[in-house]
């Protein structure tokens, strides 16, 4: 019966498993060339704003903050796309990736990508060109179709300051992992389930305009 469902649940992933995938190489090759190349781990930065008598302490800190920030934009993700048009209009334009997923192949590529991504923009880039470029080469990267184009790579650039300014604070790349994960996967299931379309409701058996 385990063999029947792994069967069963191994094709509808396929397509986004080798996304998981690529994103788990990525994350890999980053973190060898940050250690070979580079001689620095990609996991912990050696001069950090803050100063913790262990590592231990900084990968604490680091993952409660990440718990924070992620909790924070989140819940203002949610705010913004219920009040603000150019958000909606992103979230519109996001939607059909998400629907998509299947929950489990949401919560893999929530994860993979928050670690690939971390260890590429913030491990290894960040220590070499800078909070600011990498952010830009973040956001950059993170383009998207539709009306909504510019928006998501300024919203992608902005989350590249926070995530490598906690990296920075904090010298662990703990919090913005947990931050990013926390992020794609709480947004990419709000994207999945909330439609900010207008409602339309039956008149008559027609189907009548919009609300409001």
């Amino acid at each position: 019966m385990r063999l029947g469902r792994v069967r069963a649940i191994v094709p509808a992933m396929t397509p986004w498993g080798l996304v998981a995938v690529a994103y788990v190489l990525l994350g890999a090759a980053a973190a060898w060339l940050a250690e070979g190349v580079r001689g620095q781990s990609a996991i912990t930065l050696n001069r950090s704003l803050l100063q913790f008598s262990n590592v231990a302490g900084a990968h604490l800190f680091s993952g409660l903050l990440g718990l924070v920030v992620g909790a924070l934009v989140v819940l203002s993700t949610r705010v913004m796309v219920r009040k603000l048009g150019f958000a909606r209009r992103l979230h519109m334009d996001l939607r059909p990736l998400a629907l998509s997923l299947s929950l489990v192949m949401l919560l893999v590529l929530a994860i993979s990508s928050a670690v690939g991504e971390e260890l590429l923009f913030r491990g290894l880039l960040l220590p070499w060109i800078g909070l600011w470029p990498q952010a830009l080469v973040f956001g950059f990267l993170h383009q998207t179709g539709g009306s909504s184009r510019w928006v998501w790579m300024l919203w992608a650039t902005a989350m590249g300051v926070v995530l490598g300014g906690m990296y920075q604070l904090t010298g662990s790349l703990v919090g913005p992992v947990i931050t990013h994960a926390l992020v794609n996967a709480l947004n990419l299931a709000f994207l999945k389930s909330y439609d900010p379309s207008p409602e339309r409701r039956d008149l008559g058996g027609l189907l009548g305009q919009p609300r409001g």
